[in-house]
C-alpha cells in the first residue's frame, strides 16, 4: 500500500509504505479511486502554511470506496462511493460549532493536514464529516467538487446577489464557480494571470463575458470580485474594479501580504471579507446543487507516482482545470 508523503522538514514528497490499520469506531476505510491536487496542497508543502512536527499525507479532494468500516458506523456501507472534504474534525462544543460555524472551530483537524489524506492509495476518515456523491461524476470528475466547488460555493455565498462577478485567478476553484455563477445568470469577468492567454480562453469557453490580465480594469463596475488567486495586491486592484456598495471575497487559505491602499477605494461601502475553510452545510448543498447546474470538471488526471509534478504544474499555472490523481 503506497503513499506519498510530506516529510516535516519540507522538500518533495517521498513515495512511503502505508500502514493504514483497521478504522476505530465512527471511522470509514477507503480504498482511494481519486484525489484532486489543490493549491492547499501547495501551500502546505512550500511552507506557507504553519509546518507540523510529523510527516503528512497530503490531500484532501478524496473519492473513496469503503471497504471497512468502524463501530457505530450507520450511514455508509462497504462498497458504497464517499467523498472526503477538507474539513476532518471538529470538537462540536465551542460557540463557533454550536452557533453553525464549525468552520471556525479552533480545534479544527483537516484532512491532509493534521489528518492523513489521500495522496494514499488507501484512507481513514471519520464517517460524519464524509459525503455521499452524485451520481454521474466519474471518481476523476467528482474530485474537485471536494474542495474547489465547495469552497467556491462558500465564496459565491459570500458575494450575495452579485449580478456584474469578476473572479480572479482562473483556478480548479474559479472553472466551477463559473458555471455556478452563469447558470445562476450572472455576468461574468475574469481575470488572469498577466500572459495566461489560455486561461482567458477556457474562461471565455464557460461563458464569461470578458476575460483580460489581473492588471486590467474591466469594462464596467463589478458588484463582487471573488479573490482565488493568492496575490495580496489584487486586493486594492479588485477593490478599484467594485462598484459602491460591492464586495471582494478572499477565498484562499493563504495570501501574500496586502499592500497599503487609500481609504477612498474602500469608501462606499465597499467590504473585503475572508472565506475560511467550509461546514458540512456548505458541503451538502454545493453537492446537491453540482448536477443540477450541471457542473462539468475539466480534469487533468496523473498517477500517484506523479505527484509532484502535478504539483509542479500547478505551481507554474500549467493545470486548465484541476489536477487529479487516480489510483491504479
Amino acid at each position: 500500500m503506497r503513499a506519498m508523503q510530506l516529510d516535516p522538514r519540507g522538500g518533495p514528497l517521498q513515495v512511503v509504505l502505508q500502514n493504514i490499520g483497521r478504522p476505530a469506531a465512527g471511522e470509514v476505510l477507503l480504498r482511494v479511486l481519486a484525489c484532486g491536487v489543490c493549491r492547499t496542497d501547495l501551500h502546505i508543502v512550500d511552507g506557507e502554511l504553519p509546518r507540523l512536527a510529523t510527516p503528512v499525507i497530503p490531500g484532501h479532494e478524496i473519492v473513496g470506496e469503503v471497504i471497512e468500516t468502524g463501530a457505530g458506523v450507520e450511514r455508509f456501507r462497504p462498497g458504497a462511493r464517499v467523498g472526503v472534504p477538507w474539513l476532518g474534525w471538529t470538537c462540536g462544543a465551542c460557540g463557533y460549532c454550536r452557533s453553525g460555524r464549525e468552520n471556525l472551530c479552533d480545534g479544527a483537524r483537516f484532512t491532509g493536514y493534521q489528518i492523513d489524506g489521500g495522496y494514499a492509495e488507501f484512507a481513514r476518515a471519520d464517517s460524519r464529516y464524509c459525503f455521499s456523491l452524485p451520481e454521474g461524476y466519474a471518481a476523476a470528475e467528482a474530485a474537485p467538487l471536494l474542495c474547489a466547488g465547495m469552497i467556491g460555493h462558500r465564496a459565491l455565498s459570500a458575494a450575495g446577489d452579485a449580478l456584474r462577478l469578476g473572479i480572479y485567478g482562473f483556478c480548479a476553484a474559479a472553472h466551477i464557480v463559473a458555471q455556478v455563477a452563469r447558470h445562476q445568470g450572472r455576468k461574468l469577468f475574469a481575470f488572469t494571470r498577466p500572459g495566461d492567454t489560455n486561461a482567458g480562453r477556457f474562461a471565455l469557453e464557460l461563458g464569461a463575458a470578458w476575460a483580460g490580465d489581473s492588471t486590467a480594469a474591466p469594462p464596467e463596475p463589478l458588484d463582487a470580485a471573488i479573490l482565488f488567486a493568492p496575490v495580496g495586491a489584487l486586493v486594492p486592484a479588485a477593490l478599484r474594479a467594485v462598484a459602491k456598495g460591492g464586495t471582494v471575497v478572499c477565498a484562499g487559505i493563504h495570501m501574500s501580504d496586502i499592500p497599503a491602499f487609500p481609504y477612498e477605494i474602500l469608501w462606499g461601502e465597499r467590504r473585503v471579507v475572508s472565506v475560511a475553510n467550509l461546514t458540512r452545510r456548505d458541503g451538502e448543498e454545493f453537492l446537491a446543487l453540482a448536477p443540477k447546474v450541471p457542473v462539468k470538471t475539466r480534469v487533468e488526471t496523473f498517477p500517484l507516482e506523479r505527484a509532484n509534478e502535478a504539483l509542479a504544474r500547478l505551481r507554474e499555472g500549467r493545470i486548465e482545470g484541476a489536477a487529479v490523481l487516480v489510483m491504479s
